[in-house]
């Protein structure tokens, strides 16, 4: 009856999110026998949706057998929408419309980067530091992982990695292209993770000091590179200044006393034992996020955020950004870009951010208002699909919904992620042929030498994904050098200096630098022109460039045909036909 398609731009222009007061073009084709349609538009509420505006299509031309319709209109207020057709008989399903605040804007200096994500105590050591409790290994043997005698994973064990070891690494870490390093958290805390906050105004003494940070920054800005920091907010640590559940600080902590200043920063069933806590884990006792008292503690004047803007940090990627209430987090917003208004803000988010519930709230992370990024998992988890069971249709679906919803500020600084400290390292993903199914068999797990093969061949195509799909491609240390590992802590191991595999090196030497010297990868727009299962081609390009990134992941060589010369990026051959071999890619290029 009709024709319409959300992720073309004849159909719908502008793609993508839309600015508040911006116009917005619909077109649809109907067949000659049908009545012309409506556009309905809603706006949704949580679980509800009222109507925002009926517009009568108008018709303007005919092709073949259907007419044309359509529809211009602009929306003055940001937030989540619905737009669908309505006819005589029938309504079309219903479309997503993000509608952004026209003065949204995210930072220039990230886009066309590269992140290196560091886990501090594991990358490198140059002097041992040390601190009451703390049980130092030799470097790059495996983490502790079993239980003590009451059942409890202690995370306490440290390999020395430091502020002062990163600093010494600067040259190496450039090398990659890197202009954004995110540290895993630092401040003051009783694990190696250090996501059990102690002390936020606090460097950990493991990790070196307020001047180390500082050292690091400045070091790092002569090398372009920018430092953005692990905001951890939706829990403390049991063992903390505010919770000091051990008595192990000298001040009254919400454990010890009600009359603590950091008691109405809990939620206790029955004091003092039973509280709340994140995921039921009782050493990260929750945070009352709505607190007015901890709120400004984090984002006030003389707040935590502000101190640490004061030393020269980039930005923040906030941990399970989900648990923090809308509210909290555009404070946290209007508190670090009071200070930088170039900082970058990335929330941890595992599924589609566009439209995200949580507690039975719809997020508005993209409504200009908080993120400048999420981590962006559903690329990792398309990616993978395709590379691991060859077939590329959950990756197509998922690049059409962040093209068609993701606001174009948002895109271009999406933190792309193959592994993280939350994740199996990729090389094991892709290289194995089984899972382990214990964590004593995955202490010794390691890659056969045809699955580590294999591994390196499929590891290079999602490498290339990474790099050129827009967004920031961040990179977890290690990954680069061949690290092996399934999930924590065996994906936390010390980094294998002068032991990296060479092979994957200097393949992320080559993709980096390539990367690096297009400019096209920073704002370029982004095409697919092949999704057939094991064959996926897409485009990046502007007005001066056009790449072609095509991965052929079957069995046969395929011939792929273009309507204009192009020239292959390695071999320089130039022409209108290529071959690709089996499991391989090209990348062709016309300037």
């Amino acid at each position: 009856m009709y024709i319409f398609n959300s992720h073309s731009e004849f159909f719908r222009h502008p793609q993508g999110g839309i600015k508040t007061n911006e116009t917005i073009t619909f077109k649809i084709l109907v067949n000659r026998k049908s009545f012309g349609p409506q556009l309905l538009i809603e706006k949704r509420h949580d679980y509800d949706r009222i109507c925002y505006d009926k517009i009568k299509m108008e018709w303007i031309s005919r092709e073949k057998n259907y007419d044309i319709y359509r529809a211009e209109t602009l929306i003055k207020e940001y937030g989540h929408y619905y737009y669908s057709f309505i006819f005589d008989d029938m309504k079309s399903p219903d479309y997503e419309l993000l509608v952004y605040d026209e003065d949204y804007i995210t930072p220039d200096w990230a886009k066309g980067g590269i992140i290196y994500h560091i886990f501090v105590d594991r990358f490198f050591r140059r002097k041992i530091l040390s601190k009451k409790g703390a049980i130092i290994r030799k470097w790059g043997q495996t983490p502790y992982y079993l239980p003590d005698e009451k059942g409890r994973v202690l995370n306490n064990d440290f390999f020395g990695g430091n502020l002062d070891g990163i600093a010494e690494k600067l040259d190496y870490i450039a090398s990659l292209g890197v202009n954004i390093i995110y540290l895993s958290p630092i401040f003051e805390a009783y694990s190696n993770h250090k996501y059990d906050t102690g002390d936020y105004h606090k460097i950990d003494p493991m990790f070196g000091t307020e001047a180390s940070l500082k050292k690091l920054i400045r070091k790092a800005k002569k090398h372009g590179i920018s430092i953005i920091l692990d905001g951890v907010f939706s829990h403390t640590g049991d063992d903390s200044i505010y919770f000091n559940k051990y008595g192990r600080y000298d001040s009254s902590g919400a454990y010890q006393s009600k009359d603590s200043p950091y008691y109405e920063w809990y939620t206790f069933n029955n004091w003092n034992e039973d509280y709340l806590s994140w995921w039921g884990i009782k050493t990260l006792p929750q945070i009352n996020k709505n607190n007015p008292s901890y709120v400004d503690f984090i984002t006030g004047k003389k707040g935590v955020l502000s101190h640490w803007q004061k030393t020269g940090i980039r930005g923040w990627r906030l941990d399970v950004v989900d648990e923090l209430p809308d509210e909290f987090i555009e404070k946290i917003r209007s508190s670090v870009k009071s200070h930088d208004k170039d900082a970058l803000i990335v929330g941890e988010v595992w599924e589609d951010a566009s439209n995200k519930y949580s507690y039975d709230r719809l997020k508005k992370y993209f409504c200009g208002k908080e993120l400048d990024s999420v981590t962006n998992y559903p690329l990792r988890k398309g990616i993978i699909e395709y590379v691991k069971n060859k077939d590329c249709t959950l990756l197509f679906e998922t690049m059409n919904k962040i093209m068609e919803t993701y606001p174009p500020p948002t895109l271009n600084c999406l933190m792309n992620i193959l592994g993280s400290h939350d994740t199996e390292r990729i090389l094991t993903l892709l290289g194995s042929s089984s899972i382990p199914s214990s964590k004593d068999q995955m202490a010794e797990s390691r890659l056969s030498e045809p699955e580590l093969k294999q591994g390196i061949k499929l590891l290079k195509i999602a490498v290339l994904l990474q790099m050129t799909l827009p967004g920031i491609p961040c990179i977890y240390y290690g990954d680069e050098a061949g690290m092996e590992g399934w999930i924590d802590p065996f994906n936390r191991r010390c980094y294998p200096w002068g032991k990296e595999n060479k092979d994957i090196l200097d393949f992320y030497y080559f993709i980096t630098k390539f990367r690096k010297a297009n400019k096209v990868f920073a704002e370029g727009k982004y095409r697919c022109l092949i999704h057939d299962k094991e064959v996926f081609v897409f485009e990046r390009f502007d007005e001066n460039e056009r790449i072609i990134m095509a991965v052929n992941l079957s069995q046969n060589d395929i011939s792929l045909k273009l309507k204009e010369d192009m020239v292959e990026y390695t071999s320089l051959k130039k022409g209108k036909v290529f071959n690709i071999k089996e499991e391989d890619f090209l990348i062709l290029m016309k300037k």
